[in-house]
């Protein structure tokens, strides 16, 4: 068996790491003609850490990232909601790390290339269309560079994992319509800076109407001062918003306004954003959960199967859970029209539910209840708004969602 991919995206590359250690041949295929770091930072939790821990990649991604250490929750007064610890801080078996979006990929990356082999990863090779029978699938390539028409590929199946914007997805379910908007829109951009609280902090802190920031270390001792590569997220309720490119140049005077008077003990966040060298603008959006994914020797995987909102860190981690559960279901079952049917009847409950959980109480609805229930404004007491275990279970219930996967298999 041998399975053609389409996309060198984080689920794409587990997912031919995966099947490689399963004993099953894979090609990448890219559509980019230099796959190199871009994006800004994303967390990795426990639950899917633990699959890139297993192929033997926590050493590589532990020098390029940070261990997170807690996950702490701020009004935009900058005063304390809640905290707790994460990865192994959280006595859990694996790490939660926070990582450029870039430097992940490298790692995946360069292991697939030393593991495969070089020629099993395709750059610059853009999928146009798939065709399929009962032996196998076929996908149409163009030269990315040029437009040039390319040499059909041939396997016994095909995954899209070619993200939002999915041509797989888009000939599967041609009438879908566009991707839907949140009403919320962000900047994003990463910056040098002296560590913070405990120099290992997720903070997520204000909350739409009023602003909210989402700031963690996504490397550490980038120069001679010990500074960090801080990665930051600003979202702003409003109507406006641009079709979403991952590319799109942000402009500081758009939001930053929102953030003027943010100057915290541990943070001065005006001026961190100020001294970014390249910020970025897109919509959160997502998609209403498909009704299917696989047809015959074709299927999905990762955003291509479920884009959801950047919320609770879990766009990465449920594409990893993807790729471990569809790589199990292939190497248990020797139809694999029936291996893909298997793994879309696991993974598209869970991650509907992830989805859903996303646009109604992801783990910032911490902030939205203080929000709310203070009316925007400081409080003399936090216990006389929220207790403590209210604030656990809104979280708690998130987690009880977001790591649904099967242990065995």
């Amino acid at each position: 068996m041998e399975a053609i991919i389409i996309g060198g995206s984080i689920g794409g590359l587990t997912l031919g790491l995966m099947l490689h250690r399963a004993g099953i041949a894979a090609r990448i295929y890219e559509s980019t003609s230099d796959i190199k770091p871009l994006g800004v930072g994303i967390n990795i939790l426990p639950h899917a850490s633990a699959e890139l821990c297993e192929l033997g990649l926590e050493a590589e991604l532990t020098r390029a990232g940070v261990l997170t250490r807690e996950a702490v929750f701020y009004n935009r007064f900058g005063q304390f909601i809640y905290g707790e610890p994460l990865g192994r801080f959280a006595s859990n078996r694996y790490p939660q790390f926070s990582i450029h979006r870039g430097d992940l990929q490298r790692v995946l990356l360069d292991a697939y290339r030393r593991r495969a082999g070089a020629d099993c990863v395709l750059a610059g090779w853009r999928c146009m269309r798939f065709e399929q029978d009962a032996s196998g699938a076929i996908a149409y390539f163009e030269d990315s560079a040029s437009g040039r028409e390319l040499e059909p590929q041939r396997a016994g199946l095909l995954i899209g994992c070619d993200g939002l914007h999915s041509i797989v997805r888009k000939q599967l379910h041609p009438g879908e319509g566009e991707p839907l908007y949140s009403g919320v829109n962000m900047w994003r951009g990463v910056a040098p800076w002296a560590p913070f609280l405990s120099g290992a902090s997720m903070v997520r802190a204000g909350w739409h109407a009023g602003g909210k920031m989402v700031i963690y270390p996504i490397r550490n001792d980038i120069d001679a001062e010990g500074r960090q590569l801080v990665n930051w997220v600003a979202e702003i309720a409003t109507p406006k918003y641009k079709p979403r490119d991952w590319n799109r140049r942000g402009e500081l005077d758009d939001f930053v306004g929102a953030f003027a008077d943010w100057h915290f003990d541990w943070l001065d966040v005006p001026a961190l954003i100020r001294s970014t060298e390249k910020i970025l603008e897109f919509p959160m959006i997502d998609q209403d959960p498909l009704p299917w994914w696989t047809q015959g020797r074709v299927t999905l995987l990762g955003d291509a199967a479920h884009p959801m909102y950047p919320r609770g860190s879990n766009g990465a981690g449920q594409a990893i859970l993807d790729a471990k559960v569809l790589t199990a279901c292939l190497a248990r079952e020797r139809d694999t029209a029936r291996a893909l049917k298997a793994y879309e009847a696991e993974r598209l409950p869970a991650t509907a539910d992830v989805v859903i959980m996303n646009r109604k109480n992801p783990p910032d609805a911490i902030l939205r209840e203080v929000y709310e229930r203070t009316g925007d404004r400081p409080f003399d007491n936090l216990d006389d708004v929220i207790t403590q275990h209210e604030l656990k279970a809104i979280t708690d219930s998130y987690k009880r969602v977001t790591t649904q996967v099967r242990t065995t298999g």
